[in-house]
């Protein structure tokens, strides 16, 4: 494989501090939502870590085919609320934020004529955004449950 232009570079390791970012949230919710009482959130988030996991592992190996040690430099923490509502909706806001960020890498390939890396962000994009909208359904599935908040723990 050719070069690949820096800006490039980092978006994929950008890319993979996001993915990584999600793989942490979606472990430590399940567990949290586990503690709850709710398995079937729970064995939903572990779902999500996987996938999430995968992504971080096709941005590794891309990361490899183009020469570069892959580093994930900033992972944000993990964000937590009172209810499975609450974690959802933090959820939908990392998701779209990966939607931003692959959109924004795929766009810029694009311009500089970088079909094959633009063909990875666009793939990478359509899975995160069928994701997103799977969690806004799971969102909407839940959004009228009365919440017993202050009976949960949290962190």
């Amino acid at each position: 494989m050719d070069a690949a232009h820096p800006r490039v570079l980092g978006y994929l390791g950008r890319a993979l501090s996001l993915e990584l970012s999600a793989v942490q949230q979606y472990m430590t919710q399940a567990s949290l939502v586990e503690l709850w009482g709710d398995t079937a959130a729970a064995e939903r988030f572990r779902q999500e870590t996987v996938e999430e996991l995968r992504h971080a592992e096709r941005l590794v190996q891309r990361m490899l085919q183009l020469g570069v040690a892959p580093a994930a430099s900033q992972l944000r923490p993990v964000a937590h609320a009172a209810d499975l509502e609450g974690l959802l909706r933090l959820n939908a806001v990392l998701e779209q934020d990966l939607i931003q960020h692959y959109g924004e890498a795929m766009r810029f390939c694009l311009l500089i004529g970088d079909g094959n890396n633009a063909s990875f962000f666009r793939a990478l994009r359509d899975e995160e955004q069928q994701h997103g909208e799977d969690l806004a359904a799971w969102l909407g599935s839940h959004a009228t449950v009365p919440s017993r908040a202050l009976e949960r723990a949290t962190f």
